[in-house]
């Protein structure tokens, strides 16, 4: 009895000390400048020059090391801290590498004095449902509300969605800065939007999003993927890179405000001391593009004292100006130091028509005269029918000066050419022949969105006083009695006057299209380009394919006789024999190289890029045969004008192959498998690599023997035994004799060195072969003959 609470004793004893030392054996803090090998003094352009390299060494995707994946989160965290200049003030200053805690266990180190439990011990660090860093449940997109709002409004307005999943690690690190900026982005109107892959499958593989963390931008009902750090001021950047570049004009002010004549817009003008234009003016220029012309104008600048001075704008806060037909007097104005997108939008709603605006198109005669819907909200339309000949402009200026005085809400003021309206000038004039009447003033109400009508023609118009006197009096009888619109009509669609042309339409967005694609192609999203590159390929097999076929079908009934010669002499010659393929190998027509000091620029250091040499590594003993063979397999890939092929006699050049693989680490430790205990050297014979010279990276072929025996299981026996020792039988100290049949053995295990080329050579097409990366090529000493 006294045993056993002697043994409870002791295990509480260690229980308590357990808990009691537990926080000084914490890890020590993590160093942010250790992480990324820079000093304290180091400059943000060599911070982010050296992240960029370290990043890519360590991407989990490139880097198959198992501590890869962590080791590119340190990274990327502790340039996160030293990028933003506050939270690397704050480590310098305090020790600490985020905004509440230390890095890693820090923060338990200093606590000997009481027990602490943090909540986070309770908890995984994952996005799950149920507990996120950051609540983006209210931002959550579904499939069928993108398509059907968020597309739409992105007409208005740009989107940032992030593509995120639970169980994703690197999600959580982006988080404080996704959250930092949509506090930001959300205030001044941009849409922000959530996509969680493992519930939205369909919306993330239609977005074109294949991992996660990813963050795009949808405007105009295009996405565009963000391909740098995720930090505040590059998200900033994009968003800006996003909108078109004129929608803010800076040309000279004269010039801009007497552009509302051919655009058919007010105009804007923003007074602020920044050089830069606002984030928040480009976003409402673009919600407004369709209605209102903006321009920018940077007090700062002495060029502007005179427009300052003429409109009497105050230096002290930003000021907007709305000019509609008069230039010297702004229709309204508001200035307000801290600026809202509340008041901005109001603002603009108020002033998006000119006093009496031309009828260029259906939606904005939609917008002007809407169609009755009660009637105590009756819009009524004065419209003027003339041209827009010299000879016209004093009764079209008479007629503006009339809707200037206009204080009526019911009541709209517009005009229309005939010559480009003219079939809806024909039904509202009474003179059916309208390219000889003069012009007309027609009072309408529409009636239904399918285009009835009520009408009625008030008086011919030529600015004079007796015309704006019958007008006025028209104008009061139809307040009284709505009933003096006698004529009814179905009015039809009107011509759209600022439509482009079909082929400025599809130049405009076959540019998009390409800027996309080369943007998908810098950025190598292979997997989305696929479908392109398809397409094209099959394009120009059906253009080009059967002119090139035809060619060359003529030289090949020429020579159909002599390939059964040469497939003789090279079976004498020890060669493969044809019967094991439907295809005769054609020597002739694959140009092999040696890679010599010689050729060793020329062939690899400075190989263009997107050019690959593909090497075959043999010895004298085997060269005869391997040639034959590789050939053989790399046949059907000599059309392609980015392969070179070469081979390389490790009897010569070991030390070169040697110092290669050193380079590589994880080419040498799938090699190092091999060697049966590094008593001999390793045999590369049969190896081929794939090396990329400007890219600097190689893929690795290795021999794998697949033949079968001359014999039944007694030779099988033999021949595996043979095998394991293929690599070292060329460079015994005391070869054995060999017999016929030995000798007949080898030579075919030699040959079935290359079997499996053929399949190898199709990953290597597709880009889904690993690859090894090295920092340098070995010199030209280590490719030159020892002597």
């Amino acid at each position: 009895m006294a045993g056993s609470k002697m043994s409870v004793l002791l295990a509480v004893v260690w229980v308590l000390s357990v808990v009691l030392t537990g926080p000084t054996q914490a890890g020590p803090e993590m160093d942010p400048y250790k992480i990324l090998g820079v000093t304290r003094t180091a400059s943000q352009a060599e911070i982010k020059k050296v992240y960029k390299r370290l990043a890519k060494e360590w991407h989990p995707d490139k880097n198959k090391n198992p501590g890869a994946e962590d080791m590119f989160i340190k990274i990327t965290k502790s340039y996160e801290i030293l990028s933003n200049e506050d939270k690397r003030a704050n480590y310098d200053r305090y020790g600490q590498t985020d905004d509440t805690q230390p890095y890693g266990s820090g923060r338990y180190g200093h606590r000997h004095d009481s027990f602490y439990f943090d909540e986070s011990f309770f908890n995984f660090p994952f996005n799950s449902k149920n507990h996120r860093d950051f609540a983006d449940s209210k931002y959550t997109l579904h499939f069928n509300q993108y398509v059907n709002e968020v597309v739409p409004d992105s007409y208005k307005r740009p989107y940032l969605i992030k593509i995120t999943s639970d169980w994703c690690f690197s999600c959580i690190h982006i988080e404080p800065v996704w959250k930092e900026v949509v506090q930001e982005m959300e205030t001044l109107g941009v849409g922000i939007g959530v996509v969680d892959v493992g519930y939205e499958r369909r919306l993330a593989n239609h977005l074109g999003a294949h991992r996660t963390p990813s963050i795009l931008g949808v405007i105009n009902g295009k996405v565009t993927f963000f391909h740098y750090a995720v930090a505040k001021e590059h998200l900033r950047q994009f968003v800006e890179d996003l909108l078109p570049q004129r929608l803010v004009t800076d040309k000279n002010d004269v010039q801009f405000l007497n552009s509302w004549h051919e655009l058919n817009k007010p105009h804007v003008l923003l007074f602020d001391q920044v050089p830069v234009v606002p984030l928040l003016y480009k976003l409402t220029a673009f919600a407004y593009k369709d209605y209102l012309q903006f321009g920018y104008v940077d007090q700062g600048l002495s060029e502007t004292a005179n427009l300052q001075k003429q409109f009497n704008i105050n230096t002290y806060a930003p000021t907007m100006l709305v000019f509609k037909e008069n230039i010297d007097k702004p229709a309204d104005i508001i200035q307000a130091k801290g600026m809202k997108k509340q008041i901005i939008d109001e603002f603009m709603s108020n002033n998006k028509f000119l006093l009496a605006p031309r009828l260029v198109n259906q939606k904005l005669f939609d917008e002007l005269c809407p169609v009755k819907q009660f009637h105590r909200r009756r819009k009524y339309c004065v419209l003027l029918i003339t041209r827009d000949e010299e000879t016209f402009s004093f009764g079209n200026q008479a007629f503006l000066s009339f809707a200037s005085t206009n204080t009526k809400e019911v009541v709209r003021f517009a005009y229309v050419y005939q010559q480009l309206q003219q079939p809806l000038c024909d039904i509202l004039m009474q003179n059916k022949d309208s390219a000889q009447s003069p012009p007309q003033v027609v009072i309408l109400e529409r009636r239904n969105a399918a285009g009835k009508a009520l009408f009625k023609p008030v008086t011919a118009w030529n600015g004079s006083e007796e015309d704006k006197q019958r007008l006025v009096e028209e104008l009061e009888r139809l307040q009284k009695d709505p009933s003096i619109l006698t004529h009814d009509a179905m009015l039809p669609e009107l011509n759209n006057e600022f439509a482009s042309m079909f082929v400025i339409r599809w130049i405009y967005a076959s540019y998009d299209y390409l800027s996309e694609v080369i943007d998908d192609i810098l950025h190598n999203n292979w997997r989305e380009m696929m479908p392109l590159l398809s397409l094209i390929f099959s394009a120009l097999f059906i253009l080009f394919g059967t002119v090139v076929i035809q060619a060359f079908s003529d030289s090949s009934e020429d020579k159909q006789t002599k390939p059964k010669a040469k497939d003789g002499t090279k079976a004498e010659n020890g060669s493969a024999d044809t019967s094991t393929s439907s295809r005769p190998p054609k020597k002739n027509f694959v140009e092999v190289t040696e890679l010599t000091d010689i050729t060793y620029m020329s062939n690899l250091v400075k190989l263009r890029p997107g050019h690959m040499n593909i090497v075959l590594v043999l010895t004298d003993a085997s060269k005869n045969i391997l040639l034959s063979k590789f050939a053989k397999e790399v046949y059907s890939f000599t059309g392609s004008l980015t392969l070179h092929f070469s081979f390389l006699n490790i009897d010569k050049h070991s030390e070169w192959m040697n110092t290669l693989l050193e380079y590589a680490q994880d080419a040498m430790q799938i090699d190092a498998d091999e060697d049966d205990g590094g008593n001999h050297k390793i045999d590369y014979t049969g190896y081929v690599l794939a090396l990329n010279g400007h890219k600097k990276y190689l893929c690795l072929f290795k021999p794998v023997y697949t033949g079968e025996d001359l014999d039944s299981k007694s030779s099988e026996d033999e021949g595996g035994t043979s095998a394991g020792r293929s690599r070292s039988s060329s460079r015994d100290d005391h070869p054995p004799r060999k017999s016929n049949r030995s000798r007949s053995i080898s030579t075919l295990q030699i040959h079935h060195k290359l079997d499996r080329l053929g399949l190898w050579m199709e990953r290597l097409m597709e880009g889904t072969l690993p690859r090894y990366y090295i920092p340098a090529w070995p010199g030209l000493d280590k490719i030159t003959p020892c002597k």
